[in-house]
């Protein structure tokens, strides 16, 4: 199946059923799994057979949706987990330990800030957060002995920066660590980070791929790409004694890193991925290769529509002519448009931005993106409320900011919303 176009992999990949079983993916709402006998689950509970033992580790619906994932992606293996905060937690925690070290673009979403710079540090994982705009030189000088890796986002949020893969990858690679990027605004239709050097995808699920606001969860996608047998990761190559001395290395080669996620992380943090929530992600996935354009298609005919509007201060789309990050968009996304999120200012105070908000009928305010429908929210008081002025203008946040993840409705109805909110605005 990865053989064929994104759209087929899709609708298709993933469930693959017999004669006679259903054309759909079932959902399989089963905690535990009949075996015939002892040895059998003696060779599961060591890692030298593959199946399922138990759902927290791995359940035949939630398979099938990370293998559609791992097609999609290009990578080797994946993982499901309950949110993309548990996604990204896994990335980091199934390579560090106390005392190591991880280099981060500032411009994060705000949750994935706040894990990094404070639970983490509390776990002795220390991280320094960076410019991702800033020259390599200067980038380079935040790397350390015990740095373990380098994680960015393919399209910051809020801020929009679309990642500079060919520097970040320069840099993985000076400096022999994993790269790892949150793909989740750009999804594996538009962007494959792992053609581009990434050695790790993390997503929210929870956004575009679930695509309707109905499901929460995450997913690791695993490349395949990296040498974890380099001498900078012991746990992937000496004997893990909670799984008969298996070495992941040696048994799983290229799928060490997802092999040890599942075994080590499901089993010990408990971060799974529902049964029903996999059936959801799947059915968001068969529609994602004709949501994302319609998203692109609506979000860049607001953007030049808010760009000529009297009353708006500042427009931010990848997706537009004259962003700066629009050659990025030409050059690793498969389409031009570039997502389905902008960013704008109002002219006036905050009360004005409130009156704008109270005002439209289409779009609603919600603590969410990569919905079908179109929604607003103003991260400085709600996403990234949490960080520190200083920290909200290197995440790329300003006080009048207003995100918007377009819909998939009419975008002469979203036009005409925006409008005539904005001259309420005034009111």
């Amino acid at each position: 199946m990865s053989n064929f176009g994104k759209g087929t992999i899709c609708v298709q990949g993933g469930w693959t059923p017999k004669p006679g079983e259903p054309r759909v993916l079932p959902i399989f709402q089963s905690t535990t799994y009949k075996y015939e006998d002892i040895e059998q689950v003696e060779r599961l509970f060591a890692l030298e057979e593959v199946g399922f033992k138990y759902t927290r580790t791995g359940n035949p619906t939630v398979a099938a949706f990370e293998q559609k994932i791992t097609a999609l992606e290009g990578g080797v293996g994946a993982v499901a987990l309950a949110s993309g905060q548990a996604a990204n937690l896994l990335a980091i925690t199934n390579l560090c330990n106390g005392g190591d070290h991880i280099v981060s673009a500032s411009t994060i979403y705000g949750g994935t800030y706040t894990l990094f710079a404070t639970k983490l540090r509390k776990l002795g994982i220390d991280v320094t957060f960076v410019d991702p705009e800033a020259p390599e030189e200067v980038l380079q000088k935040a790397f350390r002995p015990s740095t373990k890796a380098l994680f960015g986002e393919t399209i910051g949020n809020p801020g929009l920066n679309v990642l500079d893969f060919a520097k970040f990858k320069s840099l993985a690679r000076r400096f022999d660590v994993p790269f790892i990027v949150d793909n989740t605004l750009a999804t594996p239709y538009l962007c494959t980070p792992l053609q581009l050097g990434a050695d790790i995808v993390t997503h929210s699920a929870t956004k575009y791929i679930d695509g309707h606001a109905t499901s929460l969860g995450g997913v690791v996608v695993d490349g395949g790409s990296y040498d974890w047998a380099n001498g900078k990761f012991p746990e992937f190559t000496e004997p893990d004694p909670t799984y008969a001395g298996v070495r992941y290395v040696q048994a799983f080669e290229r799928a060490a890193f997802v092999a040890k996620a599942r075994a080590q992380f499901l089993r010990d943090f408990g971060a799974c991925l529902s049964p029903f929530n996999a059936f959801m992600f799947n059915l968001g996935l068969e529609t994602l290769h004709l949501r994302m354009p319609q998203h692109g298609r609506n979000a860049l005919a607001l953007a030049r529509f808010l760009s000529k509007h009297p009353k708006v201060s500042w427009v931010v789309y990848p997706g537009l002519e004259s962003s700066p990050q629009y050659a990025r968009v030409r050059n690793y996304f498969s389409k031009p448009e570039g997502s389905g999120i902008l960013t704008f200012g109002l002219q006036g105070d905050l009360q004005a931005t409130r009156r704008f908000v109270k005002s439209l009928r289409v779009a609603a305010l919600v603590v969410h993106v990569g919905d079908a429908r179109t929604c607003v929210l103003h991260p400085a008081s709600s996403t990234h409320a949490q960080l520190t002025p200083e920290q909200q203008r290197s995440a790329g946040i300003t006080p009048d900011m207003i995100r918007v993840s377009t819909g998939i409705e009419d975008a002469e109805d979203i036009l005409e919303d925006f409008d005539q909110a904005l001259r309420h605005a005034d009111a």
